[in-house]
C-alpha cells in the first residue's frame, strides 16, 4: 500500500472512529435523560460522571464533585415526582485530541412537583464537557441555563420562572 493510501484508510479511521465517539456521547445523554425520568436514580447517575466533575443548573443550584452531585440527584425525588426530559438539536463535537468533547442539546422538561402536584415545563439548555476515561466518554460538566420554568396552566409568557423554593 503505498504512503497516500496509508494516510486515506487512516483518515477514514479516524473519521469513523470520531462518528462512533459522536454516538456514542449521544447514548450517555439519553442515558442520563432515561435515569432521571425513571425516578433519579443517584447511584447510577454519578457513574457517568468524572471525579471532579460539576452539574450546573444556575438558579437550580450548582454541585461541584461526585459526593454533592449524588446528594443532588438523591434529592430530586423529592422534588419532582413526574419528570420527562424532551432533549434536541444535539451539537456534539470531538476535540482534536479525541478524549475530550463538547456537547449542546435544547431541553423541554414536562414535570411534577412533589409537594403540590403541579404540572410544570422547565425549558433550557445544556451544555455538557465530557471526557474519555478508560474508553468510556464521562461528563466532566453538565451546564443547564433555564430559559423558562413555568406552571403548565400559566404558561412562560406569564410565570416564566415558578418558585419551586420550599417544595423540596
Amino acid at each position: 500500500m503505498t504512503m497516500a493510501k496509508r494516510h486515506a484508510v487512516m483518515d477514514i479511521e479516524t473519521r469513523i472512529s470520531r462518528l462512533e465517539d459522536v454516538e456514542r456521547i449521544r447514548r450517555l445523554k439519553a442515558h442520563y435523560c432515561d435515569l432521571c425520568d425513571e425516578g433519579y436514580d443517584a447511584d447510577a447517575l454519578i457513574d457517568l460522571f468524572t471525579a471532579d466533575a460539576v452539574w450546573d443548573g444556575g438558579d437550580l443550584g450548582r454541585f461541584d464533585g461526585r459526593d454533592a452531585i449524588h446528594r443532588f440527584f438523591s434529592n430530586m425525588p423529592n422534588v419532582m415526582s413526574f419528570a420527562i426530559h424532551h432533549i434536541t438539536n444535539a451539537a456534539i463535537r470531538i476535540e482534536e485530541d479525541g478524549n475530550t468533547a463538547t456537547g449542546r442539546w435544547y431541553l423541554l422538561q414536562t414535570a411534577t412537583t412533589r409537594s403540590d402536584s403541579q404540572a410544570v415545563w422547565l425549558a433550557g439548555r445544556y451544555d455538557d464537557e465530557l471526557v474519555r476515561e478508560q474508553d468510556r466518554w464521562l461528563f466532566r460538566q453538565v451546564t443547564l441555563q433555564p430559559r423558562f420554568l413555568t406552571p403548565f396552566e400559566k404558561g412562560w409568557a406569564e410565570v416564566p420562572f415558578a418558585d419551586l423554593s420550599g417544595r423540596a
